[in-house]
């Protein structure tokens, strides 16, 4: 079996601390690292469509939601794990752009929705493949159905940890 980075890092805290160090040291290291492996080339085209990875998230949740494209600014927080000031910042920088448009709610005069802009449609699209396209040709050399385990095993372990959908 091909030894990694990861394996040396368990090997030394194996002879330094016998016992304490183990399988949770793993698998938090090998999903960094799978993490940054497949972030990288996703960034380097967002950074040429001239997106941060948080705007691309947004805009990603958005053109996914179907149409009419639209979310309040609470539910994308969710999503994305981002505090609320967090994604008020991005959504500004997203207006800006014209790549998002900002309607008030009828019913809530508090609660507005976020909704993609003719353009940010586009350039949703635009990104999502883009950013596909680089994970895809980063994991061109992986079996798919390692890839396939790796998805259902990862899946479990989230789900034990509690990360379920709500």
């Amino acid at each position: 079996m091909a030894r990694d980075a990861v394996d040396e890092i368990a090997d030394a805290w194996g002879r330094e601390l016998p016992g304490v160090v183990g399988t949770e040291l793993e698998l938090s290291k090998r999903a960094a690292r799978l993490t940054a492996l497949l972030s990288a080339p996703v960034e380097a085209e967002l950074s040429r469509l001239g997106l941060t990875k948080a705007e691309y998230d947004i805009l990603a949740v958005l053109r996914a939601s179907g149409q009419p494209y639209r979310l309040r600014p609470s539910v994308l927080t969710q999503r994305l794990v981002l505090t609320s000031g967090g994604t008020s910042n991005v959504l500004r920088r997203l207006a800006a752009a014209d790549l998002i448009e900002r309607d008030p709610d009828p019913s809530d005069a508090r609660s507005s929705w976020v909704r993609l802009s003719t353009r940010g449609v586009t350039v949703a699209e635009e990104a999502v493949r883009a950013a596909s396209a680089a994970q895809a040709a980063a994991l061109r050399d992986v079996p798919p159905h390692t890839t396939r385990a790796a998805i259902e095993a990862l899946r479990d372990v989230l789900v034990a940890l509690g990360d379920t959908a709500t």
